[in-house]
């Protein structure tokens, strides 16, 4: 690992950084969203009452320890020079549990053992993006940072098309004649397909292993400890708030957007299966159609970013957000037409609101501090994704108190829409361009 990239290897270095939006892309699309967690939901949690609800406070307790370590790994890879190190760390680990994940059987008394994996694996991806986030503008120009991060995250979409594809055409439509010779027996067609995504995973972490660049080591002269880094956590706050104030409010703001966001990822496969009724095949294919319209959103949101700046486009996603989530309740009546239309817009408007957040924080970060505001920016936001989970099951608890009757998972969308609704306020009081202080 070079401490700096020579000018012949940056285009490597751009793209190996890209890639591994594809590499991860398992998780959110496979782990997270559309097949482990209607596994768990499902075939596992069969027999059990109210599983979408405790799939919400798994969610909750993963985003607080979140919460806890997120400021403190951002800030000690930038002063030890440990960025790329600490991310391949945790890239290691979540390949770990993602392959564990096959050991889920399903049967009711695997549920716990799953919704635990599911909550390590969040706080480990995450933990990972930390880093990853941090290594943006070591890898992009002033001009391209926006088309850069909205193309990364496309080519996550589109790595998560293809992993849909395949998991259809293997282990989902083959019915008992699966790919390598397997059954459908003890479900061990869907859990195969773990296994498979854990390869994927380390495959294609290479490129940046090899061509992405170490940073450099602070010489600040002594070495900090993990109870110093606490500690120096309110420090922090004090000074990102007197040095680059309005990146202080945007990191306050997007927080409760950003959350809402990690919602829509975290229920919406959920949502379709258990309100609407879709099936595995149905919610695969349904997925497929989902990362090829939000790859298009994350394309064009960058190609816009780099025009009309990081807060309009954000703007613009989560009032389309808000319109299409509440599209979704309104007309749930007419059944899986409704989920397919309007869940699809969602997916067009989240990949440019995450795209763009992520840049407006590279580009408004003082430089040397990406890593520790990236770690500020991971603690504000997915570490409070206790609100999306409590929300989501708040509101399907009133629901179930209130109106009564089964398949009230519909109305957990209107958990996730106060979030969106909350943060788009809050976002519209952050400067589009702010000036910010260097160190």
């Amino acid at each position: 690992m070079s401490a700096t990239a020579k000018p012949h290897n940056k285009k490597l270095a751009t793209f190996a950084w890209a890639l591994w939006d594809w590499a991860e892309q398992p998780y959110p699309t496979l782990m997270q969203t559309f097949i482990f967690p209607v596994y768990l939901t499902g075939a596992v949690a069969s027999g059990i009452n109210h599983a979408d609800e405790a799939l919400g406070w798994s969610t909750a307790i993963a985003g607080l320890l979140l919460a806890l370590i997120a400021p403190v790994l951002g800030r000690r890879s930038d002063e030890n020079g440990r960025r790329k190190f600490w991310m391949l760390v945790n890239t290691a680990i979540l390949i770990l549990v993602t392959a564990l994940s096959f050991f889920v059987e399903p049967r009711p008394e695997y549920f716990l053992f799953g919704l635990v994996l599911y909550g390590i694996g969040s706080v480990i991806q995450e933990s990972a993006f930390i880093n990853y986030y941090a290594m943006l503008k070591s890898v992009t120009t002033e001009s391209n940072i926006g088309r850069i991060s909205g193309y990364a995250w496309g080519m996550g979409y589109i790595g998560g098309i293809v992993l849909l594809v395949l998991s259809l055409i293997g282990f989902v439509l083959p019915k008992g004649h699966y790919w390598f010779g397997l059954t459908g027996e003890n479900s061990i067609n869907i859990r195969t397909i773990f296994v498979l995504a854990a390869a994927w995973i380390l495959l294609f972490t290479i490129p940046l292993m090899i061509w992405v660049p170490e940073i450099p080591k602070k010489n600040t002269g002594k070495s900090v400890s993990v109870l110093d880094s606490y500690r120096q956590l309110f420090g922090q706050l004090k000074t990102l708030r007197n040095q680059a104030p309005e990146t202080f409010k945007f990191l306050i703001s997007s927080a409760i957007y950003r959350d809402g966001l990690a919602g829509v990822f975290t229920f919406g496969a959920v949502l379709g299966t258990l309100a609407f009724g879709f099936n595995t095949t149905s919610i695969i294919f349904y997925g497929i159609a989902a990362n090829i319209v939000a790859a298009i959103g994350a394309a064009i949101g960058g190609r816009l970013d780099d025009v009309l700046g990081s807060r309009t486009v954000i703007l613009i996603s989560l009032i389309g957000l808000i319109l299409s989530g509440s599209a979704i309740f309104i007309f749930a009546g007419n059944g899986q037409s409704t989920f397919w239309i309007f869940g699809l817009l969602l997916t067009l408007f989240v990949g440019p609101a995450q795209a763009s957040s992520r840049t407006f924080v590279a580009r408004f970060t003082p430089h040397g501090r990406e890593g520790e505001v990236f770690g500020l920016y991971q603690t504000t936001g997915r570490a409070v994704s206790f609100l999306s989970g409590t929300m989501w099951a708040v509101s399907i608890s009133l629901a179930n108190t209130f109106v009564g009757g089964h398949k009230n998972s519909v109305y957990g969308i209107w958990g996730i829409i106060a979030i969106l609704i909350a943060g788009t306020i809050l976002l519209s009081r952050v400067h589009p361009k702010p000036q910010v202080l260097e160190s």
